[in-house]
């Protein structure tokens, strides 16, 4: 019930996610503003918000997979 469950919320997160946008109204005026004045800099901005908002997860999920494999191993052992 407890692998469902967790199945389930896993499921309804990726679902529910659609295009995401990660900036602030004023962030995404002075990118857009400077991406109609020929300048550069806005192009990756929600690229690199998004990028700095999924490290932290991609740190975290790493740490509990080396965590699980090694408690794994110490069941297999004894």
């Amino acid at each position: 019930m407890k692998r469902f469950l967790t199945l389930l919320l896993v499921l309804v997160l990726l679902g529910t996610g659609g295009e995401l946008l990660a900036q602030c109204p004023m962030c995404r005026a002075t990118a857009e503003s400077n991406l109609a004045n020929g300048g550069t800099e806005g192009q990756g901005l929600n690229q690199g918000i998004l990028y700095l908002l999924g490290m932290p997860y991609v740190l975290v999920a790493t740490v509990g997979f080396i965590w699980w494999r090694n408690r794994r191993k110490e069941h297999e052992i004894v």
